[in-house]
């Protein structure tokens, strides 16, 4: 030991080398990859699009939204806001929609916005049963409050973020497609958002339904939900959930006889009674056939489109606070 002990300074030296060499590496790894534009944004959820939103929200504040669109990808993709917009020119939307969220993580990333944009008068929420399925085993918290504060409205230095959510693996399986879904090149997986936070699925062709057999409703995802409606009850702001369509291909394998769209709906019907709050199943009420939709729950944007001429006439009017 004592004839080792004369190294000591230099072996502590030479792993504080080390530290500053890898540091290095990756800082350049990072700076190669923004110059390329193939750099991702930072890992807050390791789920490319859902940090994409947050990137996208970061870089274009909104300006006093009076309505938030929120849900999982099916409100992400299946409203064009812009109609939103010229059907009742006093509002002012911002799609809060992320993709791959449970119905608990879409009302977490809700009630942050909301309190980050006071001026949001009304929200609706996109449902469909897949998102109220597994809420027990996630947490609500799918980002840390704090970073996406600061990151988004806060503007940290983003740079910090690629250390703290240090995940090699995923950046560079990111790097790898997403200059090509930010180019909208990747037709079934685009990052591209309108000035609204939509992202449109602007593309003639499907894929196969993609979902298979959903698990069974949660009723944690339930009580979110009627925690949510009891807020914005208080609030005064109208809330508005919609059941958004399905595609006829995949119900008639997986929901042949329709009893789990009645669960749904009944679930949905239960868990809002008492809250003021309005459900419109979009689902049995609107019906564009499987031509419209890309997989099993997205809709490709002509549908969305029209989907969203009716979606609007079921939106409360400004002085309609809910009954």
């Amino acid at each position: 030991m004592d004839h080792a002990s004369p190294n000591f300074p230099g072996y502590l030296l030479g792993i504080l080398g080390g530290l500053l060499g890898t540091a290095a590496a990756f800082a350049l790894l990072l700076v190669f990859l923004q110059q390329t534009e193939n750099l991702p944004p930072p890992a807050f959820s390791n789920n490319l699009c859902a940090d994409e939103k947050l990137e996208f929200l970061r870089a274009h504040p909104t300006q006093d939204p009076n309505l938030l669109v929120m849900g999982s990808s099916v409100a992400w993709r299946h409203v064009d806001s812009s109609i939103l917009v010229d059907s009742r020119p006093g509002l002012r939307p911002l799609n809060g929609g992320f993709c791959g969220m449970h119905a608990n993580q879409s009302i977490f990333i809700a009630e942050w916005l909301l309190e980050r944009e006071p001026s949001i008068e009304q929200v609706v929420m996109l449902v469909d049963p897949i998102d109220f399925a597994g809420c027990k085993a996630l947490p609500d918290e799918s980002f840390d409050r704090a970073d996406i504060d600061a990151f988004v409205y806060g503007d940290a230095w983003r740079w910090q973020y690629y250390m703290r959510y240090f995940s090699p693996r995923s950046l560079l399986s990111n790097a790898q497609t997403v200059k090509v879904q930010r180019s909208n090149l990747d037709e079934m997986n685009p990052l591209v958002f309108n000035r609204y936070g939509d992202g449109p699925l602007d593309t003639a062709n499907s894929r196969e339904l993609f979902y298979g057999a959903p698990e069974p409703l949660d009723p944690v995802c339930f009580s979110a939900l009627g925690s949510m409606a009891q807020r914005l009850k208080t609030e005064g702001r109208p809330f508005t959930v919609v059941i958004s369509p399905l595609n006829p291909d995949w119900k008639a394998i997986f929901d042949p006889r329709g009893a789990l769209s009645t669960r749904f709906s009944q679930a949905l019907t239960d868990t809002l009674r008492g809250t003021g709050a309005r459900l419109w199943d979009g689902d049995s009420a609107w019906r564009p056939g499987a031509a419209a939709f890309i997989d099993a729950i997205h809709m490709r944007w002509s549908a969305a489109q029209d989907f969203t001429e009716v979606l609007v006439k079921k939106l409360p009017e400004p002085h309609d606070k809910g009954v």
